[in-house]
């Protein structure tokens, strides 16, 4: 077999938080104590690498009080804890991260726009159709990437086995596929999985099918959640894309996020305080790189995050009755 050139780096907004971005160019933000919120995690049972038990565990142990675990496509994570428990301080808010196919709109990151559904309802039966279907869609497109993997005489069958047994409820991904190859010794790591394979133009990626952002607002809405356009970056050049998801029903822009720079969020804080849009934040955390810890010391997401967004979510328990 012929090794594929290997093609410029390419950043990819399927693991956002594992990089410095390339808007990421002025000083990075100082945390001015331990973040005492975070809304933006996964867990194994999606993309992540940690068991619910073992990331609520950490991240009250470095002070977060107020958690939201939103793996891709599932709630299982979720309903897991509540069997479970949680540590002593801290509160879990059911999440929900749907990365959205924008497939006409080549401009954007892997024509996606990932949408965080933040307090939606664990036990809404529509809702969680929808994120059945969702997981059968990713299920069908990893085999696809796998199969394409063969193809270039790059298998990963038997490293896969080795990783953690999945059911119905775990919503794959590509992060899995990249950790088989890192096994296997083809690449060099998941950046080096996704900018050789892995990302739109290279030879083992699949395009992504399910619904579109509209749909995963209304749905979300619906599911009595607060839909939050997450790690958007990209905002202030593209406010159309903004405005249009506000019509339909988008109430949070993710302000705080762990690799953006001071200029970055102050610009998305002007955003969202202009258009009125519930602020939030999060570490986005993975695992791939380094402990809970190591990825929370570098996040900040205020304290007074919290109240516009339990209003929202009050806002739309109301709404959704």
């Amino acid at each position: 077999m012929r090794e594929p050139a290997t093609p410029p780096a390419y950043r990819t907004a399927t693991d956002a938080s594992q990089e410095r971005h390339e808007w990421a160019r002025g000083p990075m933000v100082v945390p001015p104590g331990p973040s005492p919120i975070d809304l933006h995690t996964h867990t194994l049972r999606s993309d992540g690498i940690l068991t619910p038990e073992a990331l609520v565990g950490q991240a009250a142990a470095v002070g977060v009080r107020l958690l939201s675990i939103t793996d891709h496509d599932t709630l299982a994570g979720v309903r897991e804890l509540r069997r479970s428990g949680l540590p002593a301080g801290l509160e879990l808010l059911p999440g929900v991260e749907i990365n959205a196919v924008a497939g006409d709109r080549a401009d954007l990151r892997d024509e996606e726009i990932h949408v965080l559904g933040i307090g939606v309802d664990a036990d809404d039966d529509a809702f969680e159709a929808v994120l059945a279907a969702q997981r059968d869609s990713r299920r069908q497109r990893f085999d696809r990437m796998v199969d394409r993997l063969r193809e270039l005489e790059l298998p990963i069958d038997r490293e896969l086995e080795d990783q953690p047994a999945t059911d119905d409820e775990h919503a794959l991904g590509r992060p899995r596929v990249a950790r088989a190859m890192m096994q296997c010794g083809y690449v060099t790591s998941l950046d080096d999985a996704f900018n050789r394979y892995l990302s739109r133009g290279r030879p083992a990626y699949v395009p992504r099918d399910g619904i579109g952002p509209i749909e995963a607002i209304r749905i979300i809405s619906a599911a009595r959640g607060v839909p939050v356009l997450a790690h958007f970056a990209e905002a202030p050049r593209r406010m159309d894309v903004i405005r249009e998801l506000m019509a339909a029903g988008l109430r949070g822009l993710e302000v705080f996020y762990r690799t953006y720079d001071q200029g970055t969020v102050e610009i998305l804080r002007s955003i969202a305080v202009n258009l009125r849009l519930v602020a939030t934040g999060g570490s986005d955390y993975h695992g791939d790189r380094e402990t809970y810890a190591q990825a929370h010391a570098q996040l900040w997401v205020p304290p007074a995050v919290e109240a516009p967004l339990r209003a929202a979510m009050a806002t739309a328990a109301e709404a959704a009755a």
